[in-house]
């Protein structure tokens, strides 16, 4: 049990690791899954669009897109992205990896994203889109006014969902040896441990993780409910008979 604890726990492993972990490790974990999140967001709405198209030639582009991204296991497509694109000759970012992270990660949730959409934007009744046009908007002015942000709402907590997958996944960035003061969660917690070859900072990096997780789950399944209810609560206390009337009947079973 001591060995357990001084490998897990070891109380100056872990006091040396939380200032650096809460100070860069948190800042640029959000900061990247952040960026990725907006970019999918965007792309994904664009995807989700193309997926609805009746034609088929506007529709195949998007569904091989979002077939591949998800088929294709995250770490996989980091490497591709972050390692692979700089040693082709293209970079976009220069030199910096930190460009790159987030390149890799958005495509990732763009992919996500665009199934979250169509289906949000699906279970909007078709009579919103032709009343709109019976007003005179075009079918693109439509969408994006009427059509869309009801989507949108439809899926908050998808969203919010997708938002805390790219926060876990933002640990694989670690594979494009991100540089001093750009450095991620697991990134400052596994040159850690390799060091020290103690794993209190990864049990560190993860107490993070889960500061960042768990309460943006609790906020998910809320805005679930909420959504769900309509805003009613569901443990309304029963009303009181009033005086004088009857009270009713119970039955036995």
């Amino acid at each position: 049990m001591h060995l357990f604890l001084q490998t897990f726990f070891k109380l100056d492993e872990l006091l040396k690791a939380f200032p650096v972990l809460l100070t860069e490790g948190l800042r640029n974990t959000l900061l990247i899954a952040g960026l990725a999140i907006v970019f999918g967001v965007v792309l994904g709405v664009l995807l989700a669009m193309l997926l609805l198209s009746h034609r088929r030639w506007v529709r195949l582009p998007a569904r091989i897109y979002v077939d591949v991204f998800r088929g294709l296991p995250a770490i996989v497509t980091v490497s591709l992205v972050g390692l692979g694109l700089p040693s082709a000759g293209i970079r976009p970012f220069g030199r910096d990896p930190l460009g790159y992270a987030v390149l890799a990660i958005g495509l990732i949730s763009a992919a996500y994203l665009a199934e979250i959409f169509r289906s949000g934007i699906q279970a909007v009744p078709s009579g919103q889109l032709s009343a709109a046009r019976s007003l005179g908007m075009s079918y693109l002015t439509a969408m994006r006014v009427i059509v869309v942000p009801q989507g949108v709402r439809n899926v908050l907590p998808a969203l919010a969902g997708q938002f805390i997958i790219d926060i876990k996944e933002s640990a694989l960035v670690y594979l494009l040896g991100l540089g001093l003061g750009q450095r991620e969660l697991y990134f400052i917690a596994q040159e850690r441990q390799a060091a020290t070859y103690n794993s209190s900072a990864l049990v560190a990096a993860g107490a993070c993780y889960l500061m960042l997780t768990v309460p943006l789950t609790f906020l998910v399944n809320r805005l679930d409910l909420r959504l769900r209810t309509g805003g009613r609560k569901t443990n309304k206390p029963p009303t009181p008979p009033v005086a004088g009337t009857p009270a009713p009947a119970v039955m036995e079973v």
